[in-house]
This record gives structure tokens, C-alpha cells and sequence, in this order.
């Protein structure tokens, strides 16, 4: 959605944080968004639907201070809390679609008509989250001593012990191989069972084959929408996974659900 934005002196435009269901006009209060040169406000976008918007300056937001502010990480991890503070005090109050970060129009009438062509999506977003939010499972096992004694282990073998280093690295690579086949099915397992519980799920890329310095491997990135109603269930589902599979089960959340509002 987010427009090419031009930056001639004092220009403005408007920045898109969410779109909501309310049938009133929302009440906006708490965290200011990524300016605090004027306030949020509601934009009446469709039937029931309400964008929450904030006015500006387009220079802040052109091709190149975005650029500027990717390599900054820390300037840009204030913008990312800031639009996030703002989703999470929405979506506290009403039914509520995040948008991503820095969804930018010219002006109010461009941003109106843009979301407003997108109302059908919104709502079907709505009633697939309404009532649910987002939960993240991470799971990760402890390095076997077979891998850390192959780390170990030197990298050539003693003189005339040839036979007997083949026979090791083969004993390693083949207990590597069923440490691998056990990280899979417990993996499998825990998606499986937290699947059941949730109304979808999504898997993610693993953050990296090990944890560093941990001796630690991640088998499972995945996040899933869940009734709030099945919140301490889950909690309990987890702890269950731990002692059933010995593996490290981290749940993270209750978040907005950003994961299973689609392309909005």
C-alpha cells in the first residue's frame, strides 16, 4: 500500500498504523506513534472499518531516510516500537488488522480510497482473528556428546590406528544421524500437538542450525493463532511437550496477530 512519497519543503503525509472494527469513532489514547508533532486520529475507511492514522512529515519517510534509518538499527528499532506501541493499544480495545510498518499515503483522500478498495479483505482478516492472538513456539534440543566429541576429536588419526578412526567416525556420523531423525519427530511432534489447539499455525526458517555458545540446536520456529480462551491450555500443552519430549519448548505471546492477517 505504501506510496513513493516525494519530500519538497513542508510537505505532509499520512502514515497508516491499523484498520479496525468499531462502530463508533475509536478512542485514541496512550502512546503518540512515530511523531509527536500532531495527534492520532480515526479515518473512516468502509463500513464499521476504521483506519488510525497520524500526519507526518513526508521528508521523514522519502526512499533515502529509510535507507539511512536500515543502518541505523537502533533509530530503527524506535520507529518499529513506536508503530507496535500503537497496534497493541488498538487492537486492546477493538477487532483490530496491523498494517506494516511505515504504510504511507500522500494524503488523507489517496490513504481513504486505497484502504477503502481493500474493505472485503479486511474484514475477512477481522473475523479470521477476531477473539484470537498470536503465539510464538520455539524449540530447541541440547547437543548430544556425539557431536561435541566429534568437534573434539583431532582431525587426523594416530599412526597405524587408521581402521579404528574410520570406525568411529562412522559410530559418530551414524549417532548424528539419529540424533537428527529424534530432533525431526520431536519437532513434528510438537507442531503437531500445538496445531491441534490453534486455529492456524505458520513455521518459520529456524534461527540458525545452533544457538552460539549454548550447545543447543533449534528444530522448531513456528507461531499459531489461538483462541484467547485456550491461553492457559496452551501454557499447560507446553509444559506437557517439555517433560513428554526432554526437548526446550519457549513460548512467547500473547501477540497481535500479524502472522494471519494475510496481504492486506
Amino acid at each position: 500500500m505504501t506510496e513513493d512519497i516525494p519530500a519538497p519543503a513542508g510537505a505532509e503525509a499520512v502514515y497508516v498504523y491499523a484498520v479496525c472494527r468499531a462502530e463508533e469513532p475509536p478512542v485514541l489514547t496512550g502512546p503518540s506513534g512515530v511523531t509527536c508533532e500532531s495527534p492520532l486520529r480515526a479515518l473512516a475507511v468502509g463500513p464499521a472499518l476504521t483506519a488510525v492514522v497520524q500526519t507526518v512529515r513526508a521528508a521523514d519517510f522519502t526512499d533515502e531516510a529509510w535507507q539511512g534509518r536500515l543502518a541505523d538499527e537502533p533509530e530503527l528499532e524506535q520507529y518499529a516500537r513506536a508503530h507496535h506501541e500503537v497496534v497493541c493499544a488498538v487492537a486492546d480495545r477493538y477487532p483490530t488488522v496491523p498494517l506494516p510498518l511505515a504504510t504511507l499515503y500522500h494524503d488523507e483522500q489517496r490513504a481513504r480510497a486505497s484502504l477503502a478498495r481493500e474493505s472485503q479483505r479486511f474484514h475477512a482478516a477481522l473475523e479470521r482473528t477476531v477473539g484470537h492472538s498470536e503465539w510464538g513456539v520455539k524449540v530447541y534440543v541440547a547437543d548430544a556428546p556425539a557431536r561435541q566429541a566429534a568437534e573434539a576429536a583431532p582431525q587426523r588419526p594416530a599412526s597405524g590406528a587408521g581402521r579404528a578412526y574410520l570406525d568411529r567416525k562412522r559410530g559418530l556420523r551414524d549417532r548424528r544421524e539419529r540424533q537428527r531423525t529424534d530432533a525431526l519427530r520431536i519437532a513434528e511432534t510438537v507442531d503437531a500437538d500445538v496445531s491441534g489447539l490453534a486455529a492456524a499455525s505458520r513455521r518459520l526458517p529456524p534461527h540458525g542450525a545452533r544457538v552460539p555458545d549454548e550447545r543447543r540446536t533449534q528444530v522448531l520456529n513456528a507461531t499459531y493463532l489461538v483462541s484467547v480462551d485456550r491461553a492457559a491450555e496452551l501454557a499447560r500443552l507446553a509444559q506437557s511437550l517439555r517433560e513428554r519430549t526432554g526437548a526446550q519448548v519457549e513460548l512467547s505471546g500473547p501477540w497481535v496477530p500479524y502472522s494471519f492477517v494475510g496481504e492486506v
